[in-house]
């Protein structure tokens, strides 16, 4: 009895030992990936001096990385004041692009060239927009040594006056505010030399203006009250379609998003523009004036539109270009500025 149970659970071992499956197989330990690090050589375009030899740089790495390394070993060019080129005579690389990603071997050779001394836009556009601001009520409020002394601190008695001086100040406090909230940016500084041109333009311009608008002699526009309240709707039509713009451009740029998008129109009215114009912010800003320049029919408000309309056209047409080099499917039948003229 005891040997046939012997004999069973042998039987029964064997069949189960033979019905097991195998035991798997370790897997073989994967083999690192090899990283190939870049050494990435940065000369004086000018003098072709070496400048700063940097070893093992990831393939991974930007160039703005690449300008904040250089920093560190250049502490007066900080990476606002770089501009690192492939070629001297080729364009400059932006800060987004991927080192592995550049036409370049494991060897890779920038040319640096020193942009000056950097201020931010914001900031440019700040006190652009604070100098005429300030500017202007001097005059309106005739303070002393603007006018002959019995003038000072009187006030016009034409309504027109008031109405520029709170068109005026309600413009550049517009953009004031949407230098702090709405805009977003796409280049982050400019040279600080230029801060004095641009300042010069603005400000100078509206002295001018102020001068002859608040002046005592100033007369009246030619049809009156009728030109006056026609100028002021195109005016207030335009300011509300700029800051429709604006926001529909900021809403289309996620913030710290380099991305670039086509904008189209929105449910916003002032926006639909959008699909005769590339530009329309530069369309409204233009109007803007328009109306300041018929409410005060003053010569010095028509030239500083027309200048303004010249430089808008030259940023408007880049712009147009930009948008048609970069999207092919970029609609046709938008104008740089002015719909189906210019």
């Amino acid at each position: 009895m005891d040997a046939l149970a012997l004999e069973a659970k042998g039987a029964k071992s064997e069949s189960a030992g033979a019905s097991a499956p195998p035991k798997p197989r370790p897997k073989p330990p994967q083999k690192a990936k090899r990283i190939v690090y870049f050494e990435v050589e940065i000369l004086d375009i000018k003098t072709r001096e070496k400048l700063l030899l940097l070893d093992k740089v990831e393939p991974t790495s930007t160039i703005l990385d690449i300008k904040s390394l250089f920093h560190k070993s250049n502490a007066q060019w900080y990476p606002a004041r770089q501009s690192l080129c492939l070629d001297p005579k080729g364009k400059p690389l932006r800060d987004e692009d991927i080192l592995q990603e550049l036409p370049v071997g494991t060897t890779a050779t920038f040319y640096f060239r020193d942009l000056g001394a950097q201020i931010a836009w914001g900031t440019v556009f700040l006190i652009e927009c604070i100098g005429p601001l300030v500017i202007y009520l001097l005059f309106y409020f005739r303070l002393p040594l603007i006018y002959a002394p019995k003038y000072e601190f009187t006030a016009s008695r034409h309504l027109v006056v008031h109405i520029a001086c709170v068109c005026h100040s309600f413009h550049y406090g517009k953009r004031i505010l949407e230098t702090l909230f709405v805009h977003r940016f796409s280049h982050g500084t400019m040279p600080f030399r230029n801060i004095f041109k641009n300042c010069s333009y603005y400000w100078c311009s509206a002295a001018w203006m102020a001068y002859y608008i608040n002046h005592p002699l100033y007369t009246p526009p030619y049809y009156g009250e009728s030109q006056v309240k026609a100028a002021l709707g195109i005016f207030l039509f335009c300011q509300l379609g700029s800051f429709s713009i604006h926001m529909a451009l900021r809403n289309l740029k996620l913030s710290g998003c380099k991305t670039k998008k086509i904008p189209y129109p929105t449910k916003n009215p002032f926006t639909w523009i959008f699909a005769l114009v590339s530009c329309p912010n530069y369309t409204y800003e233009l109007g803007s004036w328009l109306g300041f320049t018929l409410m005060t029919q003053c010569v010095p408000v028509l030239f500083f539109t027309v200048v303004g309309f010249i430089q808008m056209t030259v940023w408007a047409k880049g712009k147009h270009r930009s948008y048609l080099k970069e999207f092919k499917q970029y609609p046709t039948l938008r104008s740089p500025i002015l719909p189906f003229i210019l």
